[in-house]
């Protein structure tokens, strides 16, 4: 049974599922399958913040056990972004279905439907899957609302600055024509300075990655003035470097020149794919263009906040469609192994290389978790940053908007 072509108006489903209460978003999903296909088990699996497994979403304290976000079913959905039909094993003629819930490019989880075998035919999964997109659109919304889907996603609790960095981040990812950004932090329950933000427009891209000095609650009362002073100025149309020099005010007048962020702001032309830069601070950047990975060598500038009144310059460098940029903080190309080289000097290139192929979320979270591997350490020793971002470009017919 098509869940769109009914006799019902089309944005009946998406209206009762708009009309729910934001804790009851599961419930009125369940019913709704229920009743337009027959569904016998409908459950919500989100992403914890480590991206290892999917959690199923229940009222605490009740909850079910959690799949792997990588291998099974559920995972295989979660990592392609495609369905995936589980053919039931035993003597009932029910299939398992799972469908990926992503919004505007930000994965959320995965939405897991057993349905009668006579039900799972293509037509009706291409209506599930629109249906899950809808419940990751209302998931999004409802977490305003509601602390469920926020404590759905942890296996274990927060630290205080996580809780705060976390609040503070645009998503995990975002999807346009011209691009799509993948990107992860760890350690996931107690990071502290590391943050990545971004805004789009109908010609620009504004990407920064920030690294906050200091450990906790105090790298996070850092990196949240230092990012809430860039929208700030980005939100008043002021240009990079400028935004920069705000920033870098911001926190002089707070801290003095006694704490500081390393801040790395990019600004893409959607059209044209020159890129405006400003390097402040330790976050660095490489290009892979088809085989070959280069560090883009940007002019090193003074963190924000570092002295007071610091001029700041843009620089450019293009891209072109094919292209991954991979920006990563002094947690990640930096970190030292026992006998003092950097992750940067032994396996940085060669984990770049072996995640070539992965989406971009995927080659995020396989950089932290080559790292990890690297060293050895199950947890890391400071925080770790990485935003990955494959550019696609206009199509030569597209006309370019002018702002």
């Amino acid at each position: 049974m098509d869940l769109v072509n009914t006799s019902e108006p089309v944005p009946s489903v998406e209206s009762r599922l708009r009309a729910a209460a934001p804790h009851e978003l599961v419930a009125t999903a369940r019913r709704l399958l229920t009743d337009r296909v027959g569904a016998q088990e409908v459950t919500l699996f989100l992403a914890d913040y480590g991206l290892s497994v999917l959690q199923p979403v229940a009222h605490l304290p009740h909850t079910g056990d959690p799949v792997s976000a990588h291998d099974g079913p559920a995972g295989r959905a979660f990592v392609s972004q495609a369905p995936v039909v589980e053919v039931s094993n035993d003597l009932t003629p029910a299939n398992l279905v799972h469908l990926p819930i992503t919004v505007r490019g930000d994965r959320l989880g995965i939405l897991s439907v057993r349905l009668p075998s006579s039900a799972t035919d293509p037509a009706t999964v291409l209506s599930l899957s629109d249906f899950a997109t809808a419940l990751g659109h209302e998931v999004t919304t409802a977490g305003r609302d509601t602390d469920l889907y926020l404590q759905a996603r942890r296996t274990r609790r927060l630290t205080l600055a996580a809780e705060m960095q976390w609040q503070l981040l645009p998503g995990r990812g975002c999807a346009r024509q011209e691009y799509v950004i993948g990107a992860h932090l760890e350690p996931a329950y107690s990071i502290g300075g590391d943050n990545f933000d971004w805004s789009t427009s109908v010609d620009h891209l504004t990407l920064t990655v920030t690294d906050g000095m200091g450990q906790g609650v105090d790298a996070s009362l850092l990196t949240s003035l230092a990012v809430g002073a860039l929208r700030n100025a980005r939100r008043a149309g002021i240009g990079l470097a400028d935004q920069a020099c705000l920033a870098d005010q911001a926190l002089f007048a707070q801290y003095g020149g006694k704490m500081y962020a390393s801040t790395l702001l990019l600004k893409f032309d959607l059209g044209s794919g020159v890129v405006h830069a400003v390097d402040a601070g330790s976050p660095q950047l490489y290009r892979q263009r088809d085989d070959a990975i280069e560090q883009i060598e940007l002019q090193a500038q003074f963190p924000l906040g570092m002295f007071e009144e610091t001029p700041y310059e843009e620089q450019s460098f293009q891209v072109e469609p094919g292209d991954r940029l991979i920006a990563v903080s002094t947690g990640v190309h930096g970190a030292r192994d026992a006998d003092g080289g950097t992750f940067e000097e032994r396996a940085l290139r060669q984990t770049l290389s072996a995640t070539r192929l992965e989406p971009p979320l995927e080659a995020a979270r396989a950089m932290v978790s080559g790292m990890t591997e690297h060293f050895g350490s199950k947890e890391l020793a400071a925080d770790a940053a990485v935003v990955c971002l494959d550019w696609k470009g206009r199509g030569a017919g597209m006309a370019r908007h002018t702002q």
